[in-house]
């Protein structure tokens, strides 16, 4: 099975369901939403071709981080094109891919990178007891030495700003050098995606519940 293949399960079905439900929804909300919720009828000539394709490859629809990006249609493709070589033509295994990703969430408390990733990470091979750990903010038991230095490399480079020299001899020997790269650059984008979902207060579908609950660390 092809990378684009993976989240196609999710596509259809979750978009379907959130965009639906949006204007039931809306009236229930104490706050407006900062960016009201686009649908693909109502996007302008410069942003609906964008708008098509996110439909075809995006577990949570035009929601989640694309419904403030495409505010920005410029932005958005750069994006789009950034993200598209992140999640189905990078060098890095999937599994890893998606466990840097849940990383990242994890460490932004980001609810919608969680919703959106988690179930990806399980299809793509990462075993239930090291995305509950993730979850519960622990290094991961029972890691292969990829998924290891996996996190190790992510976990440093992104909390520390910096990667120890034991760290990335590690990296570079069980990856190699284009997947430390591409690993880097893939973290750092989520990073960017946990921002703009923060920053637009962007959640779940309605409906579903939330990955972290009030109160949790």
């Amino acid at each position: 099975m092809n990378r684009a293949r993976l989240a196609s399960s999710l596509v259809l079905g979750v978009a379907a369901g959130w965009l639906g439900s949006i204007a039931f929804d809306a009236p229930l909300r104490a706050k407006e939403p900062r960016f009201p919720q686009l649908t693909l009828e109502q996007l302008n000539d410069q942003q609906r071709p964008l708008g098509e394709k996110i439909m075809k490859i995006s577990s949570v629809g035009l929601a989640g981080p694309y419904n403030p990006m495409l505010r920005s249609p410029v932005y958005a493709q750069r994006m789009y094109d950034l993200l598209d070589y992140l999640r189905w033509h990078t060098s890095v295994p999937t599994k890893l891919n998606e466990m840097s990703i849940l990383i990242i969430g994890r460490q932004w408390r980001s609810q919608v990178e969680w919703y959106a990733h988690a179930p990806l990470a399980k299809k793509a091979g990462l075993s239930d007891s090291i995305i509950a750990d993730l979850k519960a903010n622990k290094r991961p038991s029972g890691m292969s030495p990829e998924e290891a230095v996996t996190y190790d490399f992510v976990t440093e480079l992104s909390q520390k700003h910096a990667v120890s020299d034991e760290t990335f001899a590690r990296a570079k020997k069980l990856l190699g050098e284009q997947q430390v790269v591409d690993l880097t650059g893939v973290a750092g984008t989520y990073v960017g995606v946990a921002m703009i979902l923060a920053m637009s207060e962007e959640s779940v579908p309605p409906g579903k519940d939330a990955p972290f609950k009030p109160g949790e660390p």
